[in-house]
């Protein structure tokens, strides 16, 4: 399997798209980052490493890195886009807090197996989902009865 550089460099190249050291430092920076980042966190970061780069940049080249199928968006329901890792890391789902906002990415076999099931009890071939479930997290409960 290919590493996440050799990927995105693939994909450049495919889509007639310069290799810049701007690009691979952002796509550096976010690979060492694997927990949800919006662009403006992953902005605050590769600012500190080269003044040089703009807000639309890292943008843009979070699209490509998207695009490429390293990342992809994540919507919390709270306004603010994320991005998480995809390329060679397992689906999962998530639960999230509404009181405090924290995230838990959730990997369960059952939980799999029923959504396929239900897809295909409608008669869709499932090509791909997301699951988000939300709630209150132990420590968002404990402050509620108090």
């Amino acid at each position: 399997m290919k590493n996440e550089k050799d990927v995105f460099e693939d994909y450049l190249l495919k889509n007639n798209l310069r290799e810049t050291p701007q690009r691979l430092m952002i796509l550096d920076t976010f690979l060492k980052h694997e927990e949800h980042i919006t662009a403006e966190q992953l902005y605050d970061i590769v600012k500190k490493r080269d003044h040089s780069i703009g807000q639309a940049t890292v943008y843009r080249v979070l699209k490509l890195v998207c695009e490429a199928g390293l990342a992809r968006e994540v919507d919390f329901g709270d306004g603010v886009i994320r991005y998480e890792h995809s390329y060679n890391h397992p689906h999962h789902d998530h639960l999230v807090c509404r009181g405090c906002g924290k995230t838990v990415e959730v990997m369960d076999s059952v939980i799999e197996e029923l959504q396929k099931r239900v897809a295909e009890n409608f008669g869709f071939e499932l090509t791909d989902h997301e699951m988000y479930l939300y709630g209150l997290c132990p420590d968002c409960r404990k402050k509620k009865k108090k």
